[in-house]
């Protein structure tokens, strides 16, 4: 069995987990510290939230991201920003595919999620606010990829290919997190 649980990405001087906009997700653990006063902090739950992103990014005044892991096979990817405005994607797209399943109206992935470009160019915009300039293409390679990328540092590798490892790529190219 895979890991269930979000990934908390936010700026702020004082510890994310302190902050109004997670006050429902007690227990989370900070996995790390980056430039910038840039945090990743760990809810491990398979069910419940942990609050609103949207909200975390107005009381940080700086760009947010959630990830949501399901059993390591997928990702969902919550961002907002206070001037750019919110967007939703998913790394591992084809896993993604299986949890959602066909419903009775013949939704698909692309009718949940940003599609990879348009999720690619909103990251860019993302990360312009967050002070970073980065391009589309890379992240396009992530949004695109399967869940096995290199291992991460000694202190966020989780050993098999993961999607989890994938929203730490996602973060390396955002300029937000890096591996």
């Amino acid at each position: 069995m895979g890991y269930w649980g979000y990934y908390v990405v936010g700026r702020s001087e004082q510890p994310l987990a302190e902050l109004d906009a997670l006050a429902g997700a007690p227990g989370m653990v900070l996995q790390a510290m980056a430039p910038d006063g840039w945090q990743v902090w760990e809810y491990p739950s398979g069910d419940g939230d942990v609050g609103s992103m949207n909200r975390l990014a107005r009381e940080t005044g700086a760009p947010a991201l959630f990830g949501y892991v399901m059993d390591s096979d997928c990702v969902v990817v919550e961002a907002a920003a206070p001037e750019s405005g919110v967007w939703t994607t998913c790394l591992a797209r084809a896993a993604m595919a299986g949890y959602l399943g066909e419903s009775e109206e013949g939704l698909t992935v692309d009718d949940y999620f940003l599609e990879p470009a348009d999720a690619a160019e909103r990251a860019v915009a993302w990360a312009a606010e967050a002070g970073h300039t980065v391009v589309a293409g890379p992240l396009l390679d992530v949004l695109t990829a399967n869940p096995d990328p290199p291992p991460l540092s000694a202190s966020l590798e989780r050993g098999d290919p993961q999607a989890e490892n994938l929203l730490f790529r996602f973060l390396d190219r955002l300029g937000v997190v890096p591996l």
